[in-house]
């Protein structure tokens, strides 16, 4: 569960209230107001859905306190208005009594607000990588889902269903043996959970696909079916990834468009990629897929780390660069909305949470040190106080008026 405030968020937060409100020694230097907790609200958006901003990590309020008393107020601020933005709430690793208890606290501190869950507790999940654990069996992951389930109750909830879980099947890491047991646990895992949570009567559940620089329409598309996509409210994309809004939502139209396709008892290796030129890629979906695309899946996308887009590592420097762990000079993207002017993309979310690192990046050298960066990485979910500093002084757009 997301860490609880602690009593230093209240100083933190006084200290840089009264910096942002001091006199500027230049114009240049001159902080701005903090951006309000969440861009879904305002005077006009009383009566809508809104996104729920949890509790941040205390390390944030930490590293904002040491800014205010360094003398720098306006990245102090950036660190506030970030942890003040909605994001998801990450569960994994509790016991089925702890998820339900913590669940369902988090749907009364939201009170109406639409909380966002990534679940991360599929057994095998990371390949047993960087984020590796999760439930040891079936049936353990089962009943924390089922716990899962009683915690969010009636709420309003979107549920990103186990990020990974459909990209990086077993098969694809070594894991499984020659009948593809893991596999097929993974396929009947994501559907037990789908079946448990998608008839709640206020959650979304949207599963796995990667982000358009790994899986194409043609490959994702039937772990999708298997995984029970026909079920589920739709996908999401772009997970603790960098790719572009651009990217991501034409991905998203392209999947669910092979999604449907596929409905029709279309062969899913004629989908078109997003390689293709969308000209092209529009067409053959004007003259191949009959269903409506009102009827078409929807999808969610991440945008809290994309304001660059993806890190592009120097060609040859690296024999594995892991431009998908903790690049350098990344910056926050588009804010959370549920309002995305795309009718087939239900929301545009902060899924990761930005600050917190993705892992040891030794990049193919021997480390310890990241080669990027030249210190030691947090391990994953630690805070990451100088990919914090990057991510607010690089977004785009700005995290603060002004910038």
């Amino acid at each position: 569960m997301r860490r609880r405030a602690i009593p230093l968020t209240a100083a933190a937060l006084a200290l840089a209230a009264a910096a942002i409100s001091a006199p500027a020694a230049t114009a240049d230097d001159a902080p701005a107001p903090a951006a309000p907790a969440a861009s879904d609200g305002g005077a006009d958006d009383r009566h809508r859905p809104r996104l729920y901003t949890p509790a941040a990590n205390p390390d944030a309020y930490t590293q904002a306190l040491e800014l205010v008393r360094a003398g720098q107020y306006r990245d102090a601020a950036g660190i506030l208005a970030m942890v003040r933005t909605p994001q998801a709430v990450w569960f994994g690793d509790q016991s089925p009594a702890e998820v339900e208890r913590e669940a369902r606290q988090v749907v009364r501190d939201a009170d109406g607000d639409t909380v966002v869950f990534s679940l991360y507790n599929v057994p095998g999940r990371d390949c047993s990588g960087y984020s590796g654990g999760g439930a040891n069996t079936t049936a353990e992951y089962k009943a924390w889902v089922d716990a899962v389930a009683r915690g969010i109750g009636r709420s309003e909830a979107i549920v990103i269903l186990e990020t990974d879980s459909l990209a990086l099947i077993p098969s694809d890491c070594g894991q499984d043996d020659a009948q593809g047991t893991k596999t097929a646990a993974r396929y009947a895992e994501v559907n037990y959970a789908i079946d448990r949570l998608e008839p709640l009567r206020g959650t979304r559940v949207y599963l796995d696909t990667g982000h358009p620089g790994w899986h194409g329409p043609d490959s994702i598309t039937p772990r999708l079916l298997k995984g029970g996509i026909a079920k589920a409210t739709g996908f999401f994309t772009n997970v603790s990834n960098y790719n572009t809004d651009s990217a991501n939502s034409w991905y998203g139209k392209l999947v669910s468009a092979c999604v449907a396709y596929a409905g029709e008892g279309g062969d899913t290796r004629q989908c078109p990629h997003q390689s293709w030129p969308r000209e092209q890629a529009d067409e053959w979906i004007a003259a191949n897929v009959r269903t409506p695309s009102y009827r078409w899946k929807h999808f969610v996308t991440d945008s809290s780390r994309n304001g660059q887009g993806p890190w592009v590592p120097p060609p040859g420097k690296y024999t594995d660069p892991q431009d998908w762990c903790n690049p350098p000079n990344r910056g926050l993207g588009a804010r959370p909305t549920l309002r995305t002017g795309d009718p087939l993309q239900d929301a545009r979310l902060w899924i990761k949470i930005p600050g917190e690192s993705d892992g040891l990046c030794l990049r193919g050298t021997p480390g310890p040190e990241d080669p990027e960066r030249g210190m030691v990485d947090p391990k994953a979910g630690d805070w990451f106080r100088e990919q914090a500093l990057e991510l607010v002084r690089l977004a785009d757009p700005p995290v603060l008026p002004g910038s």
